[in-house]
């Protein structure tokens, strides 16, 4: 939450990710895996999967090389500092080449960085998924 470029556009000063939303961010998916996991005790089986999509934008947040962008700071379409302001519009900058930016607008991701989202949610370990990914659970459900 604290470093799409709209945050960076209104909030940082020196490129820095917003301290006290990634706080929240880094509060809410630990309650949110722990609600669900009673929830599956409850049941008595695992109905409901956790993604931690925080850690998945993290990671091409502090590294958008290793996944083929070249900046997780800026968005392929807006405007401002960051292209971080207003709405993707026909006055907006626009990149050259969105598969090379991590957000589309000033909060979006672009459609490659949710191809990687997407991606850890089917087949992510349990870093990323809680109790398992979703190709797990389904493969589980299929043989019911």
């Amino acid at each position: 939450m604290g470093c799409v470029p709209a945050e960076l556009a209104q909030r940082s000063r020196n490129g820095q990710c917003d301290a006290e939303l990634q706080r929240a961010a880094g509060l809410f998916n630990p309650q949110l895996t722990q609600m669900l996991q009673n929830l599956n005790r409850k049941i008595g089986r695992n109905v409901f999967i956790a993604a931690n999509t925080e850690l998945m934008h993290n990671d091409f947040i502090s590294n958008p090389g290793a996944y083929g962008f070249v900046t997780s700071k800026v968005a392929c379409c807006g405007q401002g500092p960051y292209n971080g302001l207003g709405l993707c519009t026909q006055l907006s900058n626009l990149c050259p080449n969105r598969d090379q930016y991590a957000f589309w607008d000033p909060f979006h991701p672009s459609e490659k960085a949710n191809k990687i989202i997407v991606q850890q949610i089917l087949t992510g370990t349990t870093e990323y998924m809680t109790p398992m990914n979703l190709s797990t659970i389904l493969a589980m459900d299929s043989k019911v």
